[in-house]
């Protein structure tokens, strides 16, 4: 119960209602020193976590971590696209998304190692110590655009709602929120329950740790699927980068099947590992598009509203709904595979429908 306080409410919610406030801010402010302050904020805190004796003191630093990390995305998003142009955003914002990915795998190997043969106080003030040199690094490395010299800036003077209202009423920002949320609906679900399967189905819980290799070949596809998006909107036009999210919505689906059901826990885990590899791929394109339908000045928040929708959805509507199909619809011994595979082919139907809507709709809500 407390490590799901310290990652569900403590972290993960604060996280979504913080960064709508932080997008609003970096479309105001400046981002460079949004993101620097941010960095050094959680940095510090991370490390002050190593130094917790109470449960309390935990949650207090998770809370000022998920603060302070809710700076960080809607700025870059924001400082991206006006640092590159529409045809080279997917893959930029890629190599940006790949970082997660990469961040997580190192912290299964890295993190663990050093929590496994010395102390989790430790591993915390290890990871959280480099983070200080990095902000004074940025300082002078990091450089703020220009938003007048943007493509299509807007003017300053509107109010958040009137700014939301704006991004909100295109028909594609809609089909785009819907159809990405429902991607990350599975992908958390996945990441939550990955244990349960391999322990309650396979009987083999000394394979969940090696699922972190998976996310360093996920940073690999998230890279290739923006670059993919990238080649598709230069030769088909610029809708067309919503196929990668039909990829990632289909393409893992016969890869999860056979994992899910396969009759060894080695063949479960590649499998699994396989389909999450191609379906996480979206996650770059994902950010990327958003920014096709706000000028430079509403950046931040369409960020922010991305990641809201997509962090509600998918952390505060997936891992419950596939908990609650696992206790009461499907609880037979392969209950928890058959939930899973249920959410997967659900999801990605509809995840579908939705990006094929948005490419139908994606030139008349284009700034």
């Amino acid at each position: 119960t407390q490590v799901g306080v310290l990652y569900g409410p403590a972290f993960s919610l604060v996280y979504a209602f913080c960064g709508i406030f932080m997008g609003r801010m970096a479309d105001r402010l400046s981002r460079k020193y949004i993101i620097l302050s941010g960095l050094l904020i959680w940095s510090m805190m991370t490390f002050a976590s190593g130094f917790a004796n109470s449960f309390a003191f935990l949650v207090s630093a998770r809370f000022a971590i998920g603060v302070s990390q809710s700076a960080l995305s809607p700025s870059v998003y924001s400082l991206l696209a006006d640092y590159f142009k529409p045809k080279h955003r997917a893959r930029v914002f890629s190599v940006y998304a790949s970082g997660i990915f990469i961040g997580v795998g190192l912290s299964f190997l890295i993190g663990g190692s050093i929590a496994e043969n010395y102390d989790w106080r430790i591993a915390l003030k290890s990871v959280g110590l480099p983070g200080v040199g990095l902000a004074v690094l940025g300082y002078f490395l990091l450089k703020e655009p220009s938003r007048e010299k943007s493509e299509n800036a807007q003017v300053p003077d509107q109010s958040f709602f009137e700014v939301l209202s704006f991004i909100l009423k295109k028909p594609t920002v809609r089909y785009h929120l819907m159809g990405f949320s429902l991607l990350a609906l599975s992908g958390y679900s996945i990441l939550a329950f990955i244990g349960t399967i391999l322990t309650d189905v396979f009987e083999s819980s000394n394979l969940i740790s090696s699922y972190g290799w998976f996310m360093f070949a996920t940073g690999v596809s998230v890279n290739l699927s923006g670059l993919m998006a990238d080649k598709l909107a230069l030769k088909f036009g610029e809708e067309k980068r919503f196929i990668s999210g039909i990829l990632a919505a289909l393409g893992g689906l016969p890869f999860y099947y056979f994992g899910l059901f396969a009759e060894t826990a080695l063949m479960g885990l590649i499998l699994i590992g396989i389909a999450n590899v191609i379906s996480s791929s979206y996650n770059g394109v994902a950010a990327a598009l958003i920014q096709d339908f706000v000028g430079s000045k509403m950046r931040g928040v369409a960020g922010s509203v991305y990641l809201f929708v997509v962090s509600i959805v998918g952390f505060g509507i997936g891992p419950p709904v596939t908990g609650w199909l696992m206790d009461n619809i499907f609880t037979g011994s392969k209950g928890p595979s058959q939930a899973m595979f249920s959410v997967f082919l659900v999801c990605g139907i509809l995840a579908t429908a939705c990006f094929l809507k948005a490419m139908r709709s994606y030139k008349v809500d284009r700034v």
